[in-house]
């Protein structure tokens, strides 16, 4: 596992040797969470970007005759059983 090492003033190091915590699980924990919360922000932040760019398809447009034509142009046109 990679060392991280963080530096604190006198007075936090004092006061965190009063309290009977694990400080690496601690801070762990901590870098965990803000990395969770930056990950969601991230993923909103696509998400409404791709609300922005998304263009509407045209009135009557048929995703599936789209679809259609490229397998036709790729394996030839297509065998009705």
């Amino acid at each position: 596992m990679p060392l991280v090492t963080v530096r604190v003033d006198d007075d936090l190091k004092q006061k965190m040797e009063g309290v009977p915590i694990n400080w690496s699980d601690a801070i762990r924990s901590a870098i965990e969470e803000i990395l969770d919360r930056e990950t969601r922000k991230n993923r909103i932040r696509a998400a409404q970007l791709t609300d922005r760019i998304r263009v509407p398809a045209p009135k009557g447009w048929d995703s599936t005759k789209v679809i259609r034509s490229w397998r036709d142009a790729r394996y030839g046109p297509r065998r009705r059983r």
